[in-house]
């Protein structure tokens, strides 16, 4: 089992930053895929960042170039830094982790980017 806790999000400004944190119950060293993704209203769960064990990332097309995905395995938490945001990043965000197969989820944290 994995516990996965969010914290970060807010109401912002468009144009502004935001740095989402999850941290886990266990180890990240152990867990080798966690990400990021978000669900507007009455829009499915989209992926929005990955990253593996090895650092690979991958990212959505719409946030490619400001977002950052990275992990910090000391502190058993993964961050998504968030630049020049935009009304439509509006969305609930969740954090992700793959765990011997199994898939986890945190509870959500709410990001506004208002125009």
């Amino acid at each position: 089992q994995v516990q996965l806790v969010e914290s970060g999000g807010g109401l912002v400004q468009a144009g502004g930053s935001l740095r989402l944190s999850c941290a886990a119950s266990k180890s990240i060293f152990s867990i080798n895929t966690m990400g990021w993704f978000r669900q507007a209203p009455g829009k499915q769960r989209d992926m929005v960042a990955g990253i593996a064990s090895t650092g690979n990332t991958n990212y959505a097309d719409s946030v490619k170039g400001r977002f950052t995905i990275s992990r910090d395995n000391a502190k058993n938490t993964v961050y998504l830094q968030m630049n020049s945001l935009k009304p439509e990043d509006t969305a609930v965000y969740y954090c992700y982790a793959n765990w011997w197969g199994s898939d986890y989820w945190g509870q959500g944290t709410q990001v506004t980017v208002s125009s």
